[in-house]
């Protein structure tokens, strides 16, 4: 049996430059951070006493015979591309999916990562990240960029730079001192949307090229905000996240709708020196970054939506309990009689 723990992620500037139709030609880079919220895979072998040969849980309970069967498209496909049989898999999470951190990913990361171990093989993070890529955006076809499988598999607050010939992640080097007072200022809110990211994502992707101006700022922005975060103007790197908001919200109409806007207008109002909704946007959560003598205005200025307590962290995915088994392949038993 495996249990495996990954990280959501947070991702703070550069969302939309980690396309590769964007940074394939012009370059891109991220900011971003995992944090203190989980998702948790266990998977084990399942024996031979049921009429079905696969058990898949989440929001659904499958339970199937075939792999071809299963309907959850990252299990079915993970299984195919690493030949995985006869298994028992369970989902929990610390927060809810398609809300805007990374949970798809996180879940693709953790899957392989259970397959790999499970096989009593070892995965280091880069594989783990070009895998959950993989299957992601060309096994299940999905639309989006890379930057949250890199994220959540290396854990840590990282810039991420995109080029013609791959990525490779650079840790934001920042003293305690400054690190901790950005985890203090910031605050996350649940909207209670949740939603499928996949036609927002297909709308940017198809953009990127007449919105090319917005995406180098936001490119520009990371380097910004991560010298303002090494020199320890914090709250400049709040400020930036208001830019960062506004771009993201010119280059896809679909990433806002009135309610939000009204949120996050009454936190600015509040308070807060800027934010932004995380994710592909149109619901999920809000980002805000407000000093401490600010976050009780804020609060009650948000008083209907539930603030989610957080901090970074810098493990990134990894094996939690791990328990060999004693597992005959279906056709050994059979060579066996």
């Amino acid at each position: 049996m495996i249990i495996t723990q990954t990280p959501f992620r947070v991702s703070f500037f550069g969302g939309g430059t980690d396309f590769p139709a964007f940074y394939e030609k012009y370059g891109g880079q991220v900011l971003s951070t995992s944090i203190n919220k989980y998702c948790y895979i266990t998977v084990r072998h399942l024996p031979p006493f049921f009429e079905y040969s696969n058990s898949v849980m989440y929001s659904q309970i499958e339970r199937v015979k075939n792999i071809a069967d299963i309907e959850h498209p990252a299990v079915r496909e993970a299984m195919k591309f690493l030949d995985m049989h006869e298994l028992s898999i369970i989902y929990d999470a610390d927060l809810p999916a398609r809300t805007g951190l990374g949970t798809s990913s996180s879940f693709a990361v953790g899957l392989l990562l259970a397959f790999h171990s499970l096989k009593g093989k070892y995965a280091d993070k880069k594989r783990l990240a070009d895998e959950a890529i993989y299957l992601e955006r060309a096994l299940c076809n999905e639309s989006g960029g890379l930057q949250d499988q890199i994220a959540v598999a290396y854990g840590g607050l990282n810039k991420i730079i995109f080029n013609s010939s791959g990525y490779r992640v650079q840790p934001v080097v920042v003293n305690d001192e400054n690190k901790k007072a950005l985890d203090e200022n910031l605050m996350l809110f649940f909207t209670g949307i949740s939603r499928y990211s996949f036609s927002i994502q297909a709308e940017h992707e198809r953009n990127l090229e007449v919105k090319n101006r917005q995406l180098l700022q936001m490119k520009d922005l990371v380097d910004e905000a991560e010298m303002a975060l090494v020199e320890g103007r914090v709250d400049d790197f709040g400020s930036l996240l208001e830019q960062e908001w506004q771009l993201k919200r010119e280059i896809n109409g679909s990433v806002t709708n009135p309610a939000i806007d009204s949120y996050y207008a009454r936190a600015r109002k509040a308070g807060a020196l800027g934010g932004k909704l995380l994710g592909a946007g149109g619901g999920g959560f809000l980002l805000l970054y407000a000093k401490k003598e600010k976050q009780d205005s804020v609060r009650e200025a948000l008083s209907e939506l539930l603030e989610i307590p957080f901090g970074f962290e810098t493990g990134g995915a990894k094996v939690l309990y791990y328990m060999p088994e004693s597992y005959v392949l279906p056709w050994e038993r059979e060579a066996k009689g």
